[in-house]
């Protein structure tokens, strides 16, 4: 379970600017809509708002979220700081500032204040007639993780604007490394790549002799979410095609830490060398794919000593 702050819960559980703003024909008055995310994913935000032409202002604000607690209050966060506001200070609005208007996010929940971010760049880039938003590379490049469509020039633009220093990290603030968890090595080396030139820049700036060390990327274990995906995948394509070729089947039951509980089904839920499976076929698979620690358990088995 999340730990939310009070304002994440009061926000998420009365938000005042859910809603549409449709044109009503006012003179000097334009609406702008500006939408990211995919439902596919998990969370959409589909921002719109009401400006002056004249002044160049925002005099209203609403949003459509499909998405978590964190996505509901951070949109709700994002309309409250930008009412009032002219554009061009509008477009300065980190989401490092919608996280800290809502008292700070789960760490695995701060891709919810960068999708509220470039939701407001978007409907600001869209009313001024630009058909990119402001990160016109981010759909460019190589494409690192495949599983939520990021690419590259996106996590490395991530990257130098939070400060990141995991992949852990990147994978809370833009969901890559979240899924199947096979391109965390590459943003490890493009988060090295990324510091060591920033490193490099600031010691060509300075104009003293000082030596900046450039800052190692500790090694990263992967999170419950990674772990579990992971654990899925290598099931389903590894371990299931076999088991099924004999009969048999294998489905995914709980995992707590490294115990990783499992139903048999079919010809291997009946069959009397049902350990060996779990020994050679599923565990031994896991342990070399995953992690060395991985024990597998049947469920409805007597725990193995």
């Amino acid at each position: 379970m999340w730990e939310y702050t009070d304002k994440v819960l009061d926000l998420f559980y009365n938000p005042k600017n859910q809603g549409v703003l449709e044109d009503q024909g006012e003179a000097g008055i334009k609406i702008s809509t500006g939408e990211v995310g995919s439902i596919a994913c998990g969370d959409a935000l589909r921002l719109h708002l009401k400006i002056d032409v004249e002044y160049d202002k925002i005099l209203d604000a609403r949003f459509q979220t499909f998405g978590c607690t964190s996505a509901i209050a951070s949109s709700e966060a994002l309309v409250e700081l930008v009412k009032g506001l002219t554009l061009d200070n509008a477009l300065k609005i980190t989401n490092k500032q919608i996280a800290d208007y809502l008292g700070g996010l789960p760490e695995a929940k701060m891709h919810c204040s960068v999708m509220g971010q470039e939701a407001l760049e978007a409907a600001i880039y869209n009313y001024r007639g630009i058909e990119r938003d402001v990160h016109e590379d981010d759909d460019e490049g190589a494409l690192i993780c495949s599983c939520f469509g990021i690419t590259e020039n996106k996590i490395r633009r991530v990257i130098l604007e939070n400060n990141l220093t995991s992949a852990e990290d990147v994978t809370n603030y833009v969901k890559a490394g979240g899924g199947c968890g096979s391109c965390l090595a590459n943003i490890d080396d493009i988060i090295q790549e990324v510091r060591e030139k920033a490193s490099t820049a600031t010691a060509v700036n300075t104009t003293t002799s000082t030596v900046i060390p450039v800052i190692q990327s500790a090694p990263r274990a992967l999170t419950n979410v990674q772990k579990i995906a992971l654990i899925q995948k290598v099931l389903d394509e590894e371990v299931r095609p076999v088991l099924i070729a004999d009969g048999g089947d294998v489905e995914l039951y709980d995992v707590d830490g490294d115990i990783v509980k499992v139903l048999l089904q079919g010809a291997c839920g009946s069959c009397s060398s049902s350990t060996a499976t779990l020994k050679i076929a599923i565990e031994a698979r896991l342990r070399e794919r995953i992690s060395p620690n991985i024990v597998v358990e049947s469920v409805g088995s007597p725990t193995r000593n």
